[in-house]
């Protein structure tokens, strides 16, 4: 911030005025950064300095190997998770990392619950913490499995084999076709 703007035009040749408002800008700027910075603490989404202190206050374990993105997801998803697990709770986490449609499906005289994958084909690229957030925010005696969809020969049969042959068999299995 230019001080020396908000002043009198004569001020604008006095040195030791200029001087002092130049000190004053610097100062002023610095408050104003330092201050940006403490209220980007304040919030889940913008902290990056505190995200250790909000994973312990909420019990999660402090990795700072993983990137500030995934920490602070894991963080929401523990605030969001608060009281009791719904299973709209849990499509809801599934769908934020996997960026696809899932199905919950409850078997409840089990204690289990099975995660099935439906609106992407394959394993859901993010699904390692996927899995961590869901452990987190499930109640601990139900277990949870996970189904992934994949291609069938039925899907495939379309494809002649001159088409077949331009794809891996990893693509056959999970690209759509």
């Amino acid at each position: 911030m230019d001080l020396m703007a908000l002043l009198p035009g004569f001020y604008d040749a006095n040195e030791t005025m200029i001087r002092l408002q130049s000190i004053l800008s610097s100062e002023t700027e610095s408050l104003d950064t330092g201050l940006s910075q403490t209220i980007s603490e304040c919030f889940v989404s913008t902290a990056s300095a505190m995200l250790s202190r909000y994973e312990s206050i909420y019990g999660l374990e402090v990795d700072v190997s993983k990137s500030n993105m995934f920490r602070r997801e894991r963080i929401k998803a523990k605030i969001a998770g608060a009281g009791t697990t719904t299973k709209q709770m849990i499509i809801n986490t599934a769908r934020s990392y996997s960026n696809g449609e899932v199905e919950v499906i409850e078997d409840n005289p089990n204690s289990r619950f099975t995660i099935k994958f439906v609106g992407t084909l394959g394993i859901p690229g993010n699904l390692t913490d996927l899995k961590l957030t869901i452990e987190e925010i499930k109640p601990a005696h139900l277990a949870v499995t996970y189904e992934y969809v994949y291609n069938t020969w039925g899907n495939v049969n379309a494809l002649t084999w001159e088409q077949a042959e331009t794809y891996t068999w990893e693509q056959i299995r999970t690209v759509n076709i």
